[in-house]
């Protein structure tokens, strides 16, 4: 049997808002299998983005373990975890966070340069990879010249730049018209089979819940299962 690649275990986190404190989560657990696609939805509040910044690595827990291929996230010293993200995980955002001044390619290949990829390598990456997410036509072109849809999936093709096995995605949908939306999660949904990347994706969106292997619901910081 396929062992689990991400393994989420008894995450608690609070935040103190005021004079109060609020639990974000609460015993979160799961898991994630090579090649899976897991929605988690949930109402705004519910913990989503939280649970998401645990697993990448860019918050701590108060209490939990994340591992991902047998490596604890929690455990990792600084230096570490910026490895992990460089090389394990990667990231896809509402707001695209693309480098205005570059060019599609070369933002495509930020994270090919951080890694040291020999420049031969790191430009055949790039074309492969917007060729893939049908950019190969957009290349030279800045993010102000393409439109939303068009952004995210030069935001995804960096994301999978390094070749991570674990993708994570916080509302990758949340700033598009309902038309691109569904470009954008079919072509999440591809790159899952076509790359064997493992997918966690924060989502209220019906459609891209519809295509997850798994869904999950977090409701008042607790993580259960729910029909997809």
């Amino acid at each position: 049997m396929t062992e689990p690649l991400v393994v989420v275990e008894g995450l608690r986190k609070t935040y103190q808002k005021g004079p109060k404190e609020v639990a974000a989560l609460k015993d979160v657990s799961f898991e994630a299998f090579p090649g899976e696609l897991i929605a988690i939805r949930g109402r705004s509040g519910s913990g989503k983005t939280t649970l998401l910044n645990l697993v990448g690595g860019l918050d701590r827990p108060d209490a939990g373990q994340v591992t991902i291929a047998g490596r604890s996230v929690t455990g990792m010293a600084e230096s570490g975890l910026v490895e992990l993200r460089r090389d394990v995980v990667g990231f896809v955002f509402q707001t695209f966070g693309l480098v205005p001044v570059l060019s599609a390619a070369e933002n495509v290949g930020v994270p090919l340069r951080l890694a040291k990829a020999a420049a031969q390598e790191r430009e055949e990456r790039i074309r492969v990879l917007l060729t893939l997410v049908g950019l190969a036509d957009h290349v030279n072109q800045r993010p102000y010249e393409l439109s939303g849809g068009q952004q995210q999936r030069v935001a995804i093709a960096r994301a999978l730049a390094n070749r991570p096995r674990v993708l994570i995605a916080d509302e990758p949908t949340g700033q598009l018209d309902s038309q691109t939306a569904r470009q954008i999660m079919e072509l999440i949904r591809a790159l899952v089979r076509s790359e064997g990347v493992t997918a966690v994706v924060a989502t209220h969106d019906l459609g891209l819940i519809a295509l997850a292997d798994r869904v999950l619901e977090l409701r008042d910081g607790l993580l259960e299962e729910a029909a997809s």
